[in-house]
């Protein structure tokens, strides 16, 4: 008889319990027709760090070490998806923390890649799936580039998978765009075995040239507990990116 892991043992507690000593605070952004806060709070939480709720018309970003921009439907995806959430009042004070020296983390999910395509801190753009159907699936993805502040926890070229949901998925650029992602590493995830969406290249998610801002289009903070994935005891493989960060925030700190 196969032995069932509990929810939330992922986490070892030697492994929280030195992370939760650092005290590190995870700003989570909230839109009208957000869906996904709570969870991304709750994988910050399952990582060992202190989720911090934050709402789009705020104009500070208090004292958070890094921010996640969850999926959703921001605004009803009205004109495109992210095309409002963009000139939310905290949007400004994320992009210019993003770009300032202090290099804040920022990791935007589904909509919140939208919404980093739309800021400008990412390039390209996202359209609708080329299938024009909804798509929710668990989907295998292969890390490019685990050395960005997201992705640290991760071995290069390892495959994870993660729960995908989305309608506007279809990540698309120039050509000359694509080869400067490929040429510089930007390409932080990959497609495997299925490309859901249509996204040129496979490509799943991308980073700046800093590697602080990663957007993906799947959803990590819905993998993050033992018992939920696609085979039993799997489930975790999401967790990876709060764990990188906080590992990232604790380091910088020393």
């Amino acid at each position: 008889m196969t032995e069932l892991p509990l929810i939330g043992e992922a986490v070892t507690a030697d492994a929280a319990g030195a992370r939760r000593l650092a005290g590190a605070k995870i700003g989570v952004i909230t839109f009208p027709g957000t869906l996904d806060d709570r969870d991304a709070a709750r994988a910050v939480r399952l990582a060992g760090a202190t989720p911090v709720e934050l709402w789009h018309a705020d104009t500070t970003l208090g004292d958070v070490d890094a921010v996640v921009i969850p999926g959703g439907f921001s605004y009803g995806d009205y004109l495109r998806a992210g095309a409002i959430a963009r000139f939310a009042p905290l949007m400004s004070k994320i992009i210019d923390a993003a770009n300032s020296d202090a290099r804040l983390p920022v990791l935007g999910i589904c909509n919140g890649f939208q919404i980093l395509t739309e800021s400008h801190l990412l390039p390209g753009s996202m359209i609708k799936n080329d299938h024009l159907k909804f798509m929710c699936r668990d989907q295998i993805l292969r890390v490019e580039n685990n050395t960005t502040a997201w992705t640290r926890d991760y071995a290069g070229g390892q495959e994870i998978t993660v729960p995908l949901k989305n309608q506007d998925g279809q990540y698309i650029a120039d050509e000359k765009t694509l080869d400067a992602l490929e040429a510089e590493g930007r390409v932080v995830f990959r497609y495997v075995g299925f490309n859901p969406n249509g996204s040129r290249r496979d490509i799943a998610g991308i980073s700046n040239p800093a590697g602080n801002v990663v957007g993906l289009m799947p959803h990590p903070e819905h993998a993050v507990e033992a018992g939920f994935g696609p085979e039993i005891g799997s489930g975790t493989e999401g967790l990876g990116f709060f764990t990188s960060v906080l590992n990232k925030i604790v380091g910088d700190n020393k």
